[in-house]
């Protein structure tokens, strides 16, 4: 957590961008499983089902950087902050190139026998999520370091 206290704007701008991230979670879910909300129409995973978990996910990255911008608090972007927030869009760039793998042409199915989203695909995407997620973790702002005794007071 940062050293300095945040300003009660602050605070209510983070709340504000953690309900969008519960939002873009909320999205991802149903886009991940529809029958949640009974629009489960077909067994099989379509494209507006693959648009719909990533805009979710979108919504939730956009949400997590706002938050972590704000409780950052106007502090410099370290290299491990700047990693962070390459690796978060990384992230989403493989999430995407996995869920749209067959349509990009980078997959093993052909279009004309359908959409298939295989399990080579679901590891994309989760692989894509923890990379997401190691970028929040790293963009996020460390605490003060805790200060170190000093020699002369250690003497008995």
């Amino acid at each position: 957590m940062p050293g300095v206290k945040l300003t009660p704007r602050q605070v209510r701008w983070a709340q504000r961008w953690m309900t969008l991230v519960l939002l873009g979670f909320v999205v991802f879910l149903i886009g991940i499983q529809p029958d949640l909300i009974g629009m489960n129409r077909s067994p099989d995973v379509g494209f507006v089902q693959i648009y719909v978990w990533l805009t979710g996910l979108a919504i939730l990255l956009i949400g997590a950087y706002l938050t972590v911008r704000v409780v950052r608090n106007g502090r410099p972007l370290s290299l491990r902050a700047e990693i962070g927030v390459r690796l978060i869009a990384t992230g989403y760039v493989i999430a995407v190139a996995a869920s749209f793998a067959d349509f990009l042409g980078i997959g093993s199915h052909a279009l004309r026998t359908g959409l298939y989203f295989g399990e080579v695909q679901v590891l994309g995407l989760v692989i894509g999520l923890l990379t997401c997620l190691l970028g929040v973790l790293l963009y996020w702002p460390r605490g003060p370091k805790p200060p170190k005794p000093d020699s002369a007071d250690t003497s008995p």
